[in-house]
């Protein structure tokens, strides 16, 4: 049988064990397909945008290569904003009120 292996790696951005997620859509627009033809959201991208609209910071690597797919939002929580894959920007800040970054 053949099968192909591949191996993952997600960093940690969380800076406490302790945080609030909740259930929310991921959204496919505007992801572009990596090497392998898949569509990723990685971990640690504020949702829905990295601006004045920002709800959350998404848990895990979301795959939305088939459309919008189900994810946790982390609302709540302590962050390193240096792991994470796009800094946080100054509008979006404000809007995280319950995330901390250390």
């Amino acid at each position: 049988m053949y099968f192909k292996k591949e191996s993952a790696s997600q960093i940690n951005f969380l800076a406490s064990a302790k945080f609030i997620a909740f259930t929310t859509q991921v959204g496919d627009a505007g992801v572009a397909a990596d090497a392998n033809g898949r569509k990723i959201v990685p971990a640690g991208t504020i949702l829905p945008a990295n601006d004045a609209t920002a709800k959350g910071i998404l848990m895990h690597d979301t795959d939305v290569t088939e459309g919008p797919q189900p994810g946790s939002l982390i609302v709540e929580g302590y962050v390193i904003p240096e792991r994470l894959p796009v800094a946080p920007a100054a509008l979006a800040i404000p809007e995280l009120k319950e995330i901390k970054f250390r």
